[in-house]
Formats: C-alpha cells, sequence, structure tokens
C-alpha cells in the first residue's frame, strides 16, 4: 500500500511538473496569466513568479499591468524572498500611486524589510530600509488600520539600532583603556544614542554605562583631574536616579556616588 501511495505521488508531481512546463514554454499569454494567478492561489509561489516576469513586460500599459506587477511582487513576499519583493512592491506604488494596491505595496515593502533585517550585531542597512519604508506608509496613510502596526514595527526596528550602539559601548568599556581611553568612546557613543533615541526601552542601560564609564575615566585619572572627573560622576550619578529611582541597579551607582564623593569634598 505504502508502496502504491508513493508511487501516487510521484506521478502526480511529474504530471504537475510536466504542466508547468507545458504553460512556460506556451506563447499563449493569457494562459500563463490564468496559470500564475492559480499557482498563486495553490501556494505555487516559485511558478507564479516565474510566469510572471515575463507577463509583467508583456503586460506593461494594459489592463492587466498593474495586477501583474503586484502579484509578482507578492509572489516573492509569500517566498520569503523580501529583497526582490521590495524592488516590485516599490515599482509598483510608483508606477501605480494611486492603485488598488498601493497601500498594500508600500506596507509589504516594509514589512518584508522588517523579516529580513538582520540581528543587531550584524549590519543595519536593511533595518533603515525598513523605518524608512515604514514610515512613509504612515506618511501616506496615517489612518490605515495598518497604522498601529506599522508603528510598533519602528519603535522595534528603531530599539534594535540602539541595541547595537548598546553592544558598542559596552565593548568600549570592557576594552578600558587598551590602546587609548575606550571610555570616552563609551561615553560618546552612549549619549549620541540616547540622544537620537530618547525613548529607547535601553535608556537605562545607557545612562548605567555612561555612569559607569565616567566612573573608570575619573579613578584612572592623574590626581590632579581627579576631583573634576568625579565632579561629572556625581552629576551623573543625579541624573541616574532622578530617571530611575527604583532601578535594580541603585546600589551599583551608589556605591559609585559614596567613591566619587570622597574626592569631591573639601
Amino acid at each position: 500500500m505504502r508502496k502504491i501511495v508513493i508511487f501516487l505521488l510521484f506521478t502526480l508531481l511529474l504530471t504537475s511538473c510536466g504542466e508547468f512546463e507545458k504553460v512556460r514554454k506556451s506563447t499563449d499569454y493569457e494562459l500563463k496569466y490564468d496559470y500564475a494567478k492559480s499557482a498563486f492561489e495553490k501556494g505555487k509561489y516559485l511558478e507564479c513568479a516565474t510566469l510572471l516576469e515575463e507577463l509583467v513586460t508583456i503586460y506593461k500599459g494594459s489592463t492587466k499591468a498593474e495586477e501583474t506587477l503586484y502579484l509578482l511582487a507578492r509572489s516573492y513576499y509569500e517566498n520569503k524572498d523580501y529583497l526582490t519583493a521590495g524592488e516590485y512592491f516599490k515599482a509598483y506604488y510608483r508606477n501605480f500611486p494611486k492603485g488598488q494596491y498601493a497601500e498594500l505595496s508600500r506596507y509589504y515593502c516594509g514589512y518584508g524589510y522588517y523579516l529580513d533585517s538582520p540581528d543587531a550585531r550584524l549590519d543595519q542597512s536593511g533595518t533603515y530600509k525598513a523605518i524608512d519604508e515604514m514610515q512613509q506608509f504612515l506618511d501616506y496613510y496615517p489612518r490605515s488600520e495598518k497604522a498601529p502596526e506599522a508603528q510598533k514595527i519602528i519603535f522595534e526596528l528603531q530599539d534594535k539600532l540602539v541595541y547595537k550602539e548598546v553592544l558598542n559601548a559596552q565593548l568600549y568599556y570592557n576594552l578600558g583603556n587598551y590602546l587609548g581611553n575606550n571610555y570616552q568612546s563609551a561615553i560618546i557613543t552612549a549619549q549620541n544614542a540616547l540622544k537620537e533615541y530618547p525613548y529607547t526601552q535601553y535608556k537605562e542601560t545607557l545612562m548605567l554605562l555612561i555612569l559607569k564609564s565616567k566612573f573608570q575615566e575619573a579613578s584612572q585619572s592623574y590626581d590632579e583631574r581627579k576631583p573634576e572627573r568625579f565632579r561629572g560622576v556625581i552629576d551623573e550619578y543625579y541624573s541616574f536616579i532622578n530617571e530611575f529611582p527604583e532601578s535594580n541597579n541603585l546600589k551599583e551607582a551608589e556605591r559609585i556616588y559614596k567613591v566619587a564623593n570622597r574626592y569631591v569634598k573639601d
């Protein structure tokens, strides 16, 4: 029985492949168009895209141009080729800015880039593209039912960018004085991240890194520089506790304050 089932499945596969090849080689564009739409509905996105790659040029300027281009973009999107899909979605909303699928094209373009956004440790060019597309979507369709989700995605992607800066600042902090004053680099990196994204969920982490970096920098300074630098540490301590009075890191912050305070007393 098992062998019969396998044989039937194999036969069905060969028949399906043979049918697609027959359609692909055909010069009947209407046949290809109908087959492509049917393939999309059946989840055969690669077959659909293969046929539409030809038809998108053939139907350019016709009544089928709009749907063909959108369906091609969706085929790549559903096949998880988000970069190629993005190019076709952009081609759609540029060619048909008021088209039937313009809103969806802008949304799926940004959402595809969002799904393709790399790990925070990697280059974030794709993340910036996703943010840009999602922001454009909100600019064009601020009342869309997808607007709240788009805004949520933008915040999530921005936090990914901030997290990358957290990792960079932490790396500088860990390097300490190796080949230079890396504490100062940690401070600048963290401060720039806070300036650009003041409402990030990593605000406490960044502010604590600044406090710790200033403390280490002051501790390892020449004696004549210590009073001035420890005053900066105390200022940073007050900024931290005012912002996060119930922080889990209060004990560490208070320990830093007590040490710093010894150097600034008259």
